[in-house]
């Protein structure tokens, strides 16, 4: 048994496309229309440019009523709705803060992982991190 689809619950799966992939540098694998207005409803996935055919991050329409408290109550607590392992948190909070990405969390290490925290501009934060 492994890992193959992920999801994020996004609030625009255009907006979430766009940031996952040119900001945040993931890679479209699958995007089949569904329906629904201005091409909203998908089955969008995206996955890491140096593990193409690993795990996928489904960007999942946020439109189901339980969906928002969820999310409000995991961003109130400053809970990330999932983590992205990198190289170096450092580096990539660097380069992301120069995209103009909002960090909630400076890179903090903390025995023996670095981790920092973003806002995805979709209604997550999202944890990055570099186990040591």
């Amino acid at each position: 048994m492994r890992i193959h689809i992920n999801s994020v619950f996004v609030d625009s799966q255009v907006k979430a496309l766009d940031f996952y992939t040119n900001v945040l540098g993931f890679v479209k694998k699958h995007d089949v229309p569904l329906g629904g207005p201005e091409g909203e409803n998908r089955w969008l996935t995206v996955v890491s440019p140096e593990d193409p055919e690993g795990a996928e991050l489904l960007l999942e329409p946020s439109g189901h009523p339980a969906v928002a408290p969820y999310r409000e109550a995991l961003n109130n607590d400053g809970i990330p709705a999932t983590q992205f392992q990198v190289d170096d948190v450092q580096a990539e909070y660097e380069r992301l803060r120069a995209l103009g990405v909002t960090f909630t969390q400076e890179p903090l290490t903390m025995g023996p992982v670095t981790t920092a925290v973003l806002d995805d501009t979709c209604g997550n934060l999202i944890q990055i991190v570099n186990p040591v």
